[in-house]
């Protein structure tokens, strides 16, 4: 991008509307050459360099085309994760929009569209009709400079308002969008509202970026089988709100994953890769299993000496919570009924080398003890674990299969 001034006289250096600001930034960039720092955002202004390279005309129309019905069943199988995680949520703020005519968009981390609102029936929202549809791509690459495409492209939340899209057929739109990661780090999905014709009158970015929490939030958790799950945050009150610290904690009792306000709490995501627990919350792997016999918050000092309220949930796989039998409590005694009613038992697995302190090896151990607790009973193993009888087969399936290995 060039620095030369125009030819022609002096040029206007000053906006005195928004409006004028894009437009004064639109000449400097694409008819001057100038990048117009300060009167567009710098999301923008990258995007607009990006478009320049894929789209040689901005005046053409924009058809929205959906993509190929084979690729549209593949992503929406892809993404049904997502979309459970979303479904909550998006029924909420599409409840508290009512009354709006904004338009709640979900797509997947490349710019699909997976979840839209219905049309408001009274009102005339042209381009909307023909761009919020399941399976109409809005990436970057194929609809310019948008708040969704930016996002899908740089994992930034970002605002465009009107004249700020790339192509001139989108200067009557306003978007907001916000990125929503899953456990690995990469980009799940993309919450993004629209609004036609008119401005927002609330502040959108900020609605936008609380449900992508809440949803980012609630994919962590569905991604977390088998995992040690930690909630935590300097107050109590802010446990089970948008606010709170995640952290997942791998099977050997390292830190797999934290999510946003995790990583913000803890100093930041170790560069060097997973790190033990303890190195981050000032507590071993057997302190933190031992938490989650407790259903309240406890106050805990991290590492980093910032205390902390702390609540461990330790979730087996199939969704099944195991954190109420982590402090096994005595069997329950037997009535003349239970003793003359035929039950169905299993030899415990025989104990394995591998006994250890970590996540796995306790979930096994919880296991083997409750069935020596009942005599290898299943069912009654199965009624104190809370879980169902089929469950508790497959764990035990499981351990069989790693001996043989």
């Amino acid at each position: 991008m060039s620095t030369r001034k125009p030819a022609g006289g002096p040029r206007q250096l000053f906006a005195r509307s928004p409006a004028e600001r894009v437009a004064l930034a639109r000449q400097q960039f694409f008819e001057e050459g100038v990048r117009p720092s300060g009167l567009v955002g710098e999301a923008v202004i990258q995007s607009w360099m990006r478009c320049t390279r894929i789209h040689a005309d901005r005046q053409r129309v924009i058809a929205f085309d959906a993509v190929t019905p084979s690729r549209l069943h593949a992503t929406m199988g892809r993404n049904r994760e997502l979309l459970d995680a979303a479904r909550q949520e998006l029924v909420g703020m599409e409840s508290s929009l009512a009354g709006t005519d904004c338009r709640v968009l979900l797509t997947d981390g490349q710019g699909v569209i997976v979840h839209v609102t219905e049309h408001p029936g009274t009102t005339e929202q042209p381009i909307l009709r023909q761009t919020a549809r399941i399976g109409v791509n809005i990436a970057e690459s194929v609809v310019g400079t948008t708040a969704p495409g930016i996002v899908a492209t740089t994992g930034q939340a970002c605002t465009v308002d009107g004249a700020e899209h790339y192509f001139e057929y989108l200067r009557h739109m306003q978007c907001a969008a916000a990125p929503i990661r899953d456990v690995r780090g990469q980009l799940a999905g993309v919450l993004d509202l629209t609004v036609e014709a008119r401005r927002f009158g609330f502040d959108a970015a900020s609605m936008v970026a609380l449900y992508a929490t809440t949803i980012e939030n609630r994919l962590m958790l569905a991604q977390s089988h088998d995992r040690l799950v930690l909630r935590f945050q300097a107050s109590p009150a802010l446990l089970g709100t948008p606010l709170e610290a995640l952290a997942g904690i791998a099977p050997e009792g390292t830190v797999e994953w934290l999510n946003a306000a995790g990583a913000r709490l803890i100093g930041g995501v170790p560069e060097a890769g997973p790190c033990d627990v303890e190195m981050l919350f000032g507590l071993d792997l057997a302190a933190l299993l031992r938490l989650t016999r407790n259903e309240a918050a406890q106050p805990v000092r991290l590492a980093s000496g910032l205390g902390v309220w702390l609540q461990a949930r330790l979730q087996g796989h199939d969704g099944v919570d195991f954190s109420h039998a982590v402090g096994l409590t005595p069997a329950e005694p037997k009535t003349e009924a239970a003793e003359s009613t035929p039950q169905q038992t299993i030899d415990a697995p025989q104990p394995a080398s591998d006994r250890d302190g970590t996540l796995r090896g306790h979930s096994r151990k919880l296991i083997e003890d409750t069935l020596a607790l009942h005599g290898g009973n299943i069912s009654h193993a199965a009624r104190q674990l809370h879980v169902s009888r089929g469950t508790l087969y497959r764990h035990l399936k499981g351990l069989r299969e790693r001996d043989a290995d």
